[in-house]
């Protein structure tokens, strides 16, 4: 993995679980897993960087010009020289951030589907102390331009995970995910590619802390569908996830 970027500042020092720095105080990171993004990234993190000062992009091993764009955008550019999957990418980048001294830890999708105002949403209840972990759920918020068939495959992905995970959710597989310090150094991804989701969901159950949906608005546009998982790949990321269960 190499790393660039324009502007890294030494992390402030907050100490464990007791203390929860305020929104205006803590040092809120936020992840987005890109590859061959060039088309959307530079408005996405510029956009961010209205707000949030620490925007890291993991730049998974894309052949355009992704990299140098974030960079440009203002982000810090992680990069895998080769394609790992979107679970890796995001393993890097929280790990990194916890590295810079993270306080909180935001998961943010690089085709523009999400709203950056549903960011401060999320990390609402991490602040006041509610929960460790805030989980974006569409079907709460609002869906725009959503197909029948993507909120079909989301359907079953619910149930999925509610069978496997005995998580009640509405939304198993949102990229918009918050977490506390130390929610995110519960967080350890294994399963590189799209299983990751619900792997993740496993993890967040069986840390034992706190967490909550947060209605969240996603925007879907021809380029985020073509960019998107196929909806014919779900019983591919059902096996992978299946495979690993079964041999951990």
């Amino acid at each position: 993995m190499t790393v660039a970027s324009p502007d890294i500042e030494s992390p402030p020092s907050h100490g464990g679980l007791a203390e929860r720095p305020s929104l205006a105080s803590a040092r809120v990171v936020i992840v987005i897993a890109a590859y061959n993004e060039a088309q959307s990234i530079s408005d996405v993190v510029r956009e961010l960087r209205t707000q949030y000062s620490h925007v890291v992009v993991v730049d998974d091993g894309s052949s355009d010009t992704t990299a140098a764009l974030a960079l440009d955008a203002g982000a810090c550019v992680l990069k895998h020289l080769i394609n790992r999957g979107q679970g890796a990418a995001l393993q890097t980048g929280i790990t990194y951030a916890l590295d810079q001294g993270a306080d909180l830890i935001v998961t943010f999708d690089a085709d523009g589907q999400h709203d950056m105002a549903d960011i401060a949403r999320l990390l609402e209840p991490i602040v006041q102390g509610r929960a460790h972990i805030a989980l974006g759920s569409r079907f709460l918020g609002r869906r725009e331009n959503m197909p029948l068939t993507r909120r079909f495959v989301l359907f079953l992905g619910v149930l999925f995970t509610r069978v496997m995970a005995h998580a009640r959710l509405t939304d198993t597989h949102n990229g918009l995910r918050a977490f506390s310090r130390y929610a995110a150094q519960h967080i350890d991804l294994q399963l590189d590619r799209m299983a990751h989701a619900s792997e993740l969901v496993d993890q967040v159950v069986g840390s034992g802390l706190p967490y909550v949906e947060v209605p969240v608005r996603i925007r879907y546009t021809e380029y985020s569908l073509r960019k998107g998982q196929r909806s014919s790949a779900a019983l591919r990321v059902a096996f992978d996830y299946l495979m690993a269960r079964l041999t951990r």
